[in-house]
């Protein structure tokens, strides 16, 4: 638990300004980190990957097909809009 400030009673901090300042006093209490050695790293990484969920074929074909058609929809909203607007700055403005 971070020790309450200290501060002299005319200072004037906003609550989170003195949330702030006891986090930063709490953060200089952590250990520095030691570095990895990159053959550690690696079998972390490897170990890490074995232990994805992979989508099947299928999955990843539906959801790609999914992604490409909100992406044509929206594309082609913006668009339409744009000439819509486009024309009535037309109409509006000569």
């Amino acid at each position: 638990m971070a020790q309450p400030l200290s501060l002299p009673s005319q200072t004037c901090l906003t609550h989170s300004t003195r949330l702030l300042i006891v986090a930063k006093k709490a953060d200089t209490s952590a250990p520095a980190k030691s570095s990895l050695p990159p053959i550690a790293f690696l079998q972390g990484t490897q170990e890490e990957l074995g232990k994805v969920v992979w989508p099947s074929r299928q999955q990843l074909i539906s959801e790609s097909v999914a992604v490409i058609l909100m992406v044509t929809l929206s594309a082609t909203t913006i668009y339409l809009l744009d000439n819509l607007f486009g024309w009535l700055a037309r109409q509006v403005f000569g």
